[in-house]
């Protein structure tokens, strides 16, 4: 189709700008992609178990056979790191995609239809985010109990609410366009509006949204393990590790700490570099005034 030639021309168009305009934005992407393929192969990169013990390790300093050293029960800690970025990958990608996912759908009913629809579901908006995100979080964990389901499913339930005021407002700035009107004028159904009309138009907010929730996603599980609300162990977690023996054993061996820090603090700083990059890139309004590869326009 000749549609599809013209979206590869903009994909490899936007590659080019965020590496040519946003170094930062790069490592940012290399590090996402650094994380989704270390979680994905976990099992063929950890050079041991999950869960492996060896009592001659306990508390072993990083050496030639554990690089990172090894935890309170001799477990390597190199390769709970790695299994841990894929508890990081299954939670930032699968609940950032639910709450997208939810915003959107609220978004667009809310916008489309404006009119008491609209009133009733900012209401309940503004209701929702008065009360505190993580209190409201810990309180349906405490319920739920901890687990990677239960923790995806209610960062991603609880995310998309206020997240849908961003579509709306996208929604609201294009539904009375010309081309609107002339689907509806033609007898379009208002679902084919909102699929073929106004979907394809707020996507450049829906994917910046989601690219800028993955980092603050993985940040709140992280926080949500440390607590003991999350991940359940042995199932390794970085907030976990921090909390667990990292926080106990901290002045034995002070790389329970350090390790499983640093990992949470690069992937969180890659996420959000990645995501200011798209931002900037697919926002129109910051394009003025600077050629396209950063090279000042010359006034004619």
């Amino acid at each position: 189709m000749a549609g599809e030639p013209k979206q590869r021309r903009l994909l490899a168009e936007s590659v080019i700008r965020l590496i040519k305009e946003k170094p930062l934005g790069t490592v940012g992407a290399v590090i996402v992609l650094a994380l989704l393929v270390v979680g994905t192969c976990a099992d063929f990169i950890a050079p041991y178990g999950m869960n492996e013990i060896s009592l001659t390790a306990r508390l072993s300093p990083p050496s030639a056979e554990h690089i990172l050293g090894c935890d309170n029960l001799g477990r390597d800690l190199f390769t709970r790191i790695i299994y841990g970025a894929r508890v990081s990958m299954y939670i930032g990608l699968g609940a950032t995609t639910i709450s997208v996912v939810e915003a959107t759908i609220i978004g667009l009913i809310s916008g489309f239809f404006g009119g008491k629809a609209d009133i009733m579901i900012q209401r309940f908006v503004d209701a929702w985010i008065c009360f505190p995100g993580l209190f409201i979080i810990l309180t349906v964990m405490a319920i739920l109990g901890g687990g990677t389901l239960q923790v995806l499913l209610v960062l991603g339930l609880t995310g998309g609410i206020g997240g849908s005021r961003i579509v709306r407002s996208a929604v609201m700035a294009i539904k009375e366009n010309t081309y609107v009107e002339a689907a509806r004028a033609i007898g379009a159904s208002n679902t084919r509006i909102l699929a073929q009309h106004l979907l394809p138009n707020v996507l450049a907010p829906i994917i910046v949204m989601f690219s800028i929730s993955i980092g603050g996603v993985i940040l709140t599980e992280a926080a949500l393990s440390f607590l003991g609300f999350g991940i359940n162990p042995p199932t390794p977690s970085w907030g976990g590790m921090l909390s667990g023996a990292g926080r106990r054993y901290m002045l034995l061996g002070p790389w329970l700490m350090v390790w499983p820090g640093t990992a949470l603090t690069l992937v969180v700083y890659g996420a959000n570099m990645l995501g200011d990059a798209i931002r900037d890139i697919l926002d129109p309004r910051l394009r003025g005034g600077i050629g396209r590869y950063g090279e000042v326009r010359q006034s004619s």
